[in-house]
């Protein structure tokens, strides 16, 4: 008789061993990520300086900012508009910038910028050129024996004045009050049978709003030296209404009037609508 023994009992398997799980490092922060893209102090002292220097150059030599002050160009430009000015166009030009600027001497019809004796700045329309024969009669400018076409001009109510509609006038008749004794005096050699000669190296100008504008009619011609640029574009825009902008006046009577109504939404968005002539800007000046 065998004996008979009990079957072994299967060794257990030992359970794995989890993986260790990885500590995240800690990275840079927000704010170390930004300032890693930013500039250092002497590389945005360097890009300040650049743009200041270019700022500089384009302002004294290319374009300038200007404000119309007074009413003698309505409705080409109106007061408190902002105008660039192109300092380049008349300006001398040298053996190579001619071939690289527009460069051109000043025509009639073209709106210029001048020094003046006061104010130092002024801004009006050629009408006359050298050689010029010119005489206005009843409002009119001729140009040697032809009517002048001038849509621009803008003729608002005034009270008649022998001294700004009929130009030159009568040889030797006195001065009007506004016009310069030194101006009419020198008015007199040019004075040839009612019309006036443009000398050389002069242009006779004047303002598109004709029966408001104080302009070669009261104190003579411009040199060409004197001639700064022309107007580029309107930048800006305030809304500042004239008592002859016989427009705005037309404007604001065509109003409903105020009412006692509570709305300061619709007030304030109607002040910021006034504050400015917003489809002015960027306007090109011509």
């Amino acid at each position: 008789m065998s004996a008979t023994f009990p079957a072994p009992h299967p060794e257990p398997t030992p359970a794995p061993h989890p993986e260790p799980t990885p500590v995240p490092h800690p990275g840079p922060s927000h704010f170390a990520q930004l300032r890693a893209h930013l500039p250092t102090l002497p590389q945005a002292l360097a890009s300040l300086m650049q743009t200041v220097v270019v700022a500089l150059f384009v302002l004294t030599f290319i374009v300038q900012p200007l404000l119309i002050p007074s009413e003698s160009m309505e409705r080409t430009l109106l007061v408190g508009d902002f105008l660039l000015f192109n300092k380049q166009t008349y300006a001398p030009a040298g053996w190579l910038s001619r071939w690289l600027l527009p460069y051109r001497s000043p025509a009639r019809g073209d709106i210029i910028v001048f020094r003046h004796p006061y104010p130092p700045m002024l801004i009006k329309r050629i009408v006359g050129l050298p050689g010029d024969r010119l005489r206005i009669a009843g409002g009119q400018v001729f140009i040697n024996g032809v009517a002048l076409s001038e849509p621009y001009v803008a003729l608002e109510p005034a009270p008649p004045n022998p001294a700004r509609d009929n130009f030159p006038g009568e040889l030797y008749a006195l001065p009007g009050p506004q016009v310069d004794p030194k101006w009419w005096d020198q008015m007199q050699s040019l004075n040839h049978n009612g019309e006036l000669i443009v000398p050389p190296d002069q242009y006779f100008v004047l303002g598109d709003n004709r029966n408001h504008s104080w302009d070669s009619r009261y104190w003579g011609f411009v040199p060409r030296d004197a001639v700064v640029g022309r107007p580029l574009v309107i930048y800006f825009s305030l809304d500042r209404p004239w008592p002859t902008d016989v427009e705005q006046a037309q404007q604001e009577s065509a109003q409903p009037p105020a009412d006692d109504r509570l709305g300061h939404e619709r007030e304030l968005a109607a002040k910021l609508a006034a504050f400015a002539r917003w489809r002015r800007i960027f306007h090109v000046v011509h």
